[in-house]
């Protein structure tokens, strides 16, 4: 959570050297080499079938609109109101799972969800009073088709998970979503050409950590536990974002988003608790 929350504050930050579409290449690119490397020798029997066709679903929502549509939404919004309004993401995976992966509606899980957005809600309504604060319609709604993108994702991924390894599973998705996003390669050299090594550095980074490191660790915890229970975790996502962007890029939070990185941590607290079973007397 931590690596994938610095992403938002490293594409914010790098947002005036690289395009939206060219970014997402870049970075699908640095990932899927480095996934190459370790997954290529692993991955047999290739995924075929219905199996495939899901992973070639994620590949396009997850990995290519998910990151088109987040990096276009930092043009307009600082990282830390971004990561608040994407974070609906889990609240869909939780009906979503609910309703199709036949995971159910746990209290707590409900129960946690909506203390959690209560806290998403509170942070946006405070809003952000840094200096590169703004707020947009487009990049709400560009959030928000990044929100849906990633849940999305995530259902599918959760099928996929049934039959294929999680590195594979990246490294699949993560090509496919590189392949989608070629039409932006010219945009790529061109950027790349014109951009400092320190902003190069930072699209590496993205394509190393955020993406084939965090993306495979998020891949192996949604394979063992319930796509639901995994997406409310990342409520602790916005939280870490608004201190980095508040460090790094002086976009200083408001008081009242303090009260609502609280109840986002409290929201995570309670989707973990579970019902005791009792085992019924011999």
């Amino acid at each position: 959570m931590f690596v994938w929350a610095s992403a938002f504050v490293a594409i914010r930050g790098i947002g005036d050297s690289f395009s939206p579409g060219s970014l997402a290449l870049g970075r699908l690119i640095v990932g899927s080499i480095a996934l190459t490397i370790f997954a290529l020798p692993r991955a047999r029997p290739f995924p075929r079938g219905k199996t495939l066709g899901f992973i070639v679903g994620y590949g396009v929502t997850w990995f290519a609109i998910y990151n088109i549509a987040l990096n276009a939404a930092e043009t307009h919004l600082d990282a830390g109101t971004t990561a608040l309004i994407i974070n609906i993401g889990p609240i869909l995976i939780a009906i979503f799972a609910g309703l199709f992966l036949g995971e159910g509606f746990p209290p707590g899980l409900i129960i946690g969800c909506v203390i959690a957005f209560s806290g998403v809600a509170l942070i946006a309504i405070g809003g952000q009073t840094g200096k590169h604060a703004t707020v947009t319609t487009a990049g709400v709604l560009l959030c928000l088709l990044a929100a849906v993108a990633y849940s999305t994702g995530v259902i599918l991924q959760k099928f996929v998970l049934k039959s294929v390894a999680p590195l594979p599973a990246t490294w699949i998705g993560c090509m496919v979503g590189a392949v989608v996003c070629l039409p932006f390669g010219p945009g790529l050299v061109r950027d790349t050409a014109d951009a400092s090594w320190a902003h190069i550095g930072w699209v590496v980074y993205l394509g190393l950590f955020p993406t084939a490191i965090a993306f495979v660790l998020f891949a192996y915890v949604l394979k063992g536990l319930n796509a639901g229970l995994v997406s409310a975790t990342t409520y602790i996502v916005p939280a870490i974002v608004t201190l980095l962007s508040w460090i790094i890029l002086d976009e200083t939070p408001a008081a009242i988003a303090f009260v609502g990185g609280a109840l986002c941590l409290l929201g995570v607290a309670v989707t973990r608790i579970r019902r005791r079973i009792v085992a019924p007397a011999a």
